[in-house]
């Protein structure tokens, strides 16, 4: 029987940032930065946190992943060149009390309003609530600025395999 590699993500740790400029891409590119994740080949995942996996503070899951990876996160992310306006991006997870279980991460963003960066938490708490794995605690991150040039914030839940 053959055997395959999982790649399921051990270890996952949360960052934001902001980025401005009069370029689109280099916003994204400067808001990346801020968040430390920019030397990495991101791919995006959809919204599952596999059992076991630890939440890590940022510095810590940063030094296991080296520049050119390829890195699998959840993302938020949103961009605007219409100056004055505030806008956010915001990644919420919820971890099942159960450990033997799977949590999920949600993704929020667009333009502020009050309670914006509890969203995310409170649809990943749902998710874990209506697959009936019972109780979870939730964290949250969240970006949020005040457009200037163009403005582009990011939140990302990080996997290290």
């Amino acid at each position: 029987m053959e055997r395959r590699t999982a790649l399921i993500p051990k270890e996952v740790f949360f960052v934001s940032g902001i980025g401005k400029h009069e370029d689109i891409l280099m916003s994204f590119e400067l808001a990346l930065r801020d968040a430390g994740i920019e030397k990495f080949n991101l791919v995006p995942v959809s919204s599952i946190l596999p059992p076991g996996c630890i939440v890590v503070e940022r510095d810590e899951g940063l030094k296991k992943l080296h520049p050119g990876e390829i890195v699998f996160c959840v993302m938020a992310r949103y961009t605007s060149c219409e100056e004055g306006k505030e806008i956010f991006a915001s990644i919420g997870a919820a971890i099942p009390d159960d450990g033997s279980l799977n949590g999920y991460i949600a993704e929020h963003s667009g333009e502020w309003y009050e309670g914006a960066e509890r969203h995310a938490e409170r649809l990943a708490a749902e998710m874990v609530r209506t697959q009936g794995n019972g109780t979870a605690k939730t964290l949250s991150i969240t970006a949020k600025g005040k457009v200037e040039k163009c403005t582009t914030v990011v939140a990302a839940a990080v996997f290290v395999i």
